[in-house]
């Protein structure tokens, strides 16, 4: 059977933590930042989990990243 490749996209938007989850990063922390609140600012910091439903779509394009 052929090797299964990586979906390109995913392997610069999400990587797996120890325990198995998805890491991703916050959306629209990018650019015009100052029409932005500072609250949103604030909590855009940083990188979130995915929720498992999200998870099993993402883990179709990482076939060897278990």
């Amino acid at each position: 059977m052929p090797k299964l490749k990586t979906k390109s996209s995913i392997k610069g938007r999400f990587s797996r933590t120890a325990s198995g989850k998805i890491k991703r990063n916050v959306a629209f922390k990018r650019h015009c930042l100052d029409s932005k609140s500072v609250k949103m600012r604030r909590q855009a910091r940083g990188t979130r989990m995915l929720s498992d439903g999200d998870t099993k779509i993402v883990r179709q394009f990482m076939p060897y990243d278990r």
